[in-house]
């Protein structure tokens, strides 16, 4: 039995395929980067709204923007992503023989670079919108916003009931692919590298000694005469190529600040600490002073500080504590994500119905 499983830990020296633990930690390795970053965004957002809450409220399109930047960097000069770079890999053009194999300091071929950036950066960001997609409808749905004759609303629950099946079906595909892989059945762990037309291998020493030489050689080459527009071309890549060497250098620095931010913020890890610091239930808030001059806090405490007329489905926020109409409050944090008062980063998940007693 030993026998059949070494190829999962080590690799023969005619192939330099790397082992199941490999790749699986270099793809937990850019998972843990996005909360890990989400979590630093949010704390900005909420020391200071004015400033930092533009972060919040658009952190996928910057973290998308940043990703393609660094990945563009790493697969155009190390044949690699970030993370399969940091431990060691290489993606290797399918039907690339050992003889004719290319070096990772020359960088992937166009077709599968821009093919790599595609299912590194764009489908991820598609998923993530696709989520907050679903789950803006699942609390549209659970509050009936539409009418119940809506065709609208036919369709998303139709979508909403399909969208497990088709999540399980997506999971199951790299899952089954993950274990051809540890059965030596399939070259790629990975779906998505197979629709990028490469395999990951291990970087050999001639690779490691190119990477090495590459920047030296680079800064020795003479420069030829050029126009003032591929002068202009050539200092706008040059810093986007700064901006791109500096992020990959901050990430290759704070990896492990990263990977322990995405653990002590993990819900796990929040549960943990909770029980181990519980503390008694904090007395209720002093009354508000609604005698104030701030011209968004309505004079009398029944009124809605959005649409000023008196108050249907009393909803606070929980980050906040002031209280709206329900339907006012919904489509204001679903289009802002802050808190209309203090303008705290808010989500729909934080609405809370109140009831009084005479209803």
């Amino acid at each position: 039995m030993a026998e059949h499983g070494a190829h999962i830990t080590t690799a023969s020296v005619a192939d330099d395929q790397p082992s199941i633990f490999e790749v699986v930690a270099q793809d937990s390795l850019m998972t843990a980067v996005r909360p890990a970053l989400q979590h630093v965004v949010k704390v900005l957002a909420e020391s200071n709204p004015t400033h930092y809450g533009f972060l919040w409220r658009w952190f996928d399109e910057i973290f998308t923007l940043l990703d393609l930047l660094v990945q563009q960097h790493y697969l155009s000069r190390t044949s690699a992503s970030f993370s399969e770079n940091f431990y060691g890999l290489k993606r290797i053009v399918m039907g690339d023989t050992h003889k004719s194999q290319r070096l990772a300091s020359a960088g992937l071929p166009k077709k599968q670079l821009w093919k790599s950036i595609m299912v590194l950066v764009l489908l991820p960001y598609l998923k993530v919108k696709l989520e907050k997609l679903v789950s803006s409808l699942r609390e549209e749905d659970e509050y009936s916003i539409h009418p119940p004759s809506s065709r609208w609303k036919r369709f998303y629950r139709a979508f909403l009931a399909a969208y497990p099946f088709v999540n399980m079906a997506w999971e199951g595909w790299f899952l089954v692919q993950q274990l051809r892989y540890i059965l030596g059945k399939a070259q790629h762990h990975s779906p998505l590298l197979r629709l990028a037309g490469v395999r990951l291998g291990r970087l050999t020493v001639q690779d490691i000694q190119a990477l090495e030489h590459k920047p030296a050689k680079a800064s020795m080459m003479p420069q030829p005469a050029r126009s003032v527009s591929e002068k202009i071309k050539s200092a706008l890549k040059k810093a986007v190529g700064g901006v791109a060497l500096s992020l990959s250098t901050g990430l290759s620095v704070g990896v492990f600040f990263l990977q322990f931010l995405d653990w002590w913020y993990s819900s796990e890890n929040q549960e943990t600490i909770k029980s181990l610091t519980a503390l008694p239930t904090p007395p209720p808030p002093v009354h508000l002073d609604y005698n104030s001059d701030s011209p968004l806090l309505p004079k009398m405490k029944t009124v809605c500080p959005l649409c000023r007329k008196t108050r249907v489905n009393d909803t606070v926020l929980a980050t906040s504590g002031y209280v709206f109409c329900y339907r006012c409050v919904f489509h204001y944090v679903r289009s802002h994500q802050a808190c209309p008062i203090t303008g705290y980063p808010t989500e729909v998940q934080h609405l809370i119905k109140l009831y009084s007693p005479e209803n």
